[in-house]
């Protein structure tokens, strides 16, 4: 199978994916704003039963997978897990990204699909989304730099 046949089905899955994904915050209704905060003011617990629905089928993919092989099916690629090690990075950003979702009231993946069901309002909650990503971004360059320059006159 050539690269550009095999780049196709990877897209073509990724495409799949999404619209799973998509249906399934559809159908759920959490791509709804309002049932979001109605889970985080602790009025429905829906969100929950989603997001643990989510994780259980993630976890059994990601299981069997590695048991499958060491090569994505599609790409060839290595594959598995990446650990990411639990620093004050981790809890900085979990607790950014929590504010983030309490004042949007959607996180990011929500976001994109309630597009889909009409919530048009919600691209400027995307457009900041974008705009924080890009911030931090410079930011970590920024620091990145300073600390090479530090090191560097040592």
């Amino acid at each position: 199978m050539s690269d550009d046949e095999r780049g196709l089905g990877f897209m073509l899955l990724i495409v799949l994916g999404g619209l799973i994904f998509g249906f399934g915050l559809g159908l759920s209704n959490m791509a709804r704003p309002e049932v979001v905060i109605d889970f985080l003011q602790f009025d429905d617990f829906g969100l929950l039963f989603v997001m643990g629905g989510a994780a259980v089928t993630t976890g059994v993919v990601f299981a069997l997978a590695e048991t499958l092989g060491d090569r994505a099916p599609l790409t060839g690629a290595n594959y598995g897990r990446r650990l990411k090690s639990f620093d004050k990075n981790v809890v900085v950003g979990g607790v950014i990204f929590g504010a983030g979702w309490g004042i949007s009231g959607i996180c990011p993946g929500a976001a994109y699909a309630s597009l889909g069901v009409g919530n048009y309002p919600i691209l400027i909650a995307i457009g900041g989304m974008f705009v924080g990503a890009y911030l931090q971004g410079l930011w970590r360059a920024r620091r990145a730099e300073s600390a090479a320059r530090g090191t560097s006159a040592d």
